[in-house]
């Protein structure tokens, strides 16, 4: 009875840490009495857990607001420069990593650009886990301690970690997680590229949702197109994982052959080559198409135009609105927003790092042991 009833507690401990954390890096700086209204727990409480949280080096303590009566309130926010996630992206023509302390800041970054259509991927991978050591060693330089690595790549990758195929890429059956976790020294988690972008553009720094940006379809312009579906902020993955493939919806089954051997794939007439060669009008005709389909099946709030698309949005837009319009039946009633995506080189590994970050925000207990058995 007494181990089950210590057992009970460390487990309430454990999830009212959760909601404390989870309560500071959501907030805009909230106090101990802030934070105890958000969650509901005592202020007593509330303060013993937060100077936890602080000890931990996960949560600072800002200068009290004077001018005000009474006794200040101490502002509480994510401690910058302590913690850093990872986020690696593989592409077809650049390789990056980016290190991301829980501020949102960021702490290093390298990007590498390269040719690895049909490459050999052991051979990528050991580029990137250099490019990966290189950023890691910088941020733990600055002082801050690495807490785990997400890599993007573009194409299938199963709920294991494994990359079923990239058809841009040539890659098919890789595990990469291995041999960048022997290379840099943490834990390795691998997600669709797409998928990591979508998480980062709905957050404004880790554990922080961007206002405005809870439902949305996002689509990148690489040298694939891809894409994710955002609900409530967070990435609805499918059955599989494998959700968001919108760069392989049939726009023309008569169109031009396409690199995952299918014909008339959006990808063969929005593809980033296809924008430097297309007329624009072409391209948006495409996009529309394939956007009001999809939009259609998942009734999106708005679609945000990432990465490719961004420079030369103003000339897709009127096209691609013309034919959301004419084609997603909801539309006289809801009208589709259409948003480039916020400005940023890297949305990949910035999602990459959020990601990595995003354990250590809701399950802060372990970080707190971790601290407590190396301080």
């Amino acid at each position: 009875m007494i181990a089950a009833d210590s057992a009970r507690q460390s487990t309430l401990r454990e999830h009212n840490l959760a909601l404390v954390c989870g309560a500071i890096f959501a907030g805009d700086a909230p106090s101990r009495a802030g934070v105890a209204a958000a969650t509901g727990l005592t202020r007593s409480t509330v303060s013993r857990l937060a100077d936890e949280l602080i000890q931990a080096r996960l949560v600072a303590e800002q200068p009290a607001a004077l001018g005000r009566p009474g006794r200040p309130a101490v502002p509480l926010t994510p401690a910058a420069g302590t913690v850093a996630g990872l986020g690696l992206h593989a592409n077809v023509d650049y390789l990056a990593a980016r290190a991301v302390d829980l501020t949102g800041a960021v702490l290093a970054e390298e990007r590498l650009d390269t040719d690895s259509a049909d490459s050999h991927p052991p051979e990528v991978l050991a580029r990137l886990a250099e490019l990966g050591k290189a950023v890691r060693d910088r941020a733990e330089q600055a002082g801050a301690t690495v807490a785990q690595a997400v890599l993007g790549l573009p194409g299938l990758v199963d709920p294991a970690g494994r990359l079923l195929v990239a058809p841009n890429l040539g890659w098919h059956e890789v595990r990469p997680a291995p041999l960048l976790a022997e290379e840099l020294g943490v834990s390795v988690t691998v997600a669709n590229d797409a998928h990591l972008a979508a998480y980062g553009i709905a957050r404004e720094a880790p554990g922080r949702m961007r206002e405005g940006w809870a439902s949305f379809i996002y689509l990148a312009g690489d040298v694939g197109v891809g894409s994710a579906l955002v609900e409530d902020g967070r990435v609805a993955l499918g059955r599989h994982g494998w959700s968001g493939e919108i760069g392989h919806v049939c726009v023309d089954p008569a169109g031009p052959p396409c690199h995952c051997g299918a014909r008339g794939c959006l990808e063969a007439y929005a593809g980033r080559r296809e924008l430097e060669t297309r007329p624009a009008a072409e391209v948006a005709r495409a996009l529309g198409i394939a956007l009001s389909s999809a939009l259609n099946v998942v009734d999106a709030a708005a679609v945000v135009l990432g990465t490719g698309f961004v420079p030369v949005f103003d000339q897709l837009r009127p096209g691609v609105e013309a034919e959301l319009f004419t084609r997603v039946l909801g539309g006289p009633w809801a009208e589709v927003a259409l948003h480039p995506a916020p400005d940023d080189a890297l949305p990949a590994a910035t999602g990459g790092a959020y990601r990595a970050l995003e354990a250590v925000i809701t399950h802060p207990a372990a970080r707190i042991g971790l601290s407590t058995e190396t301080a």
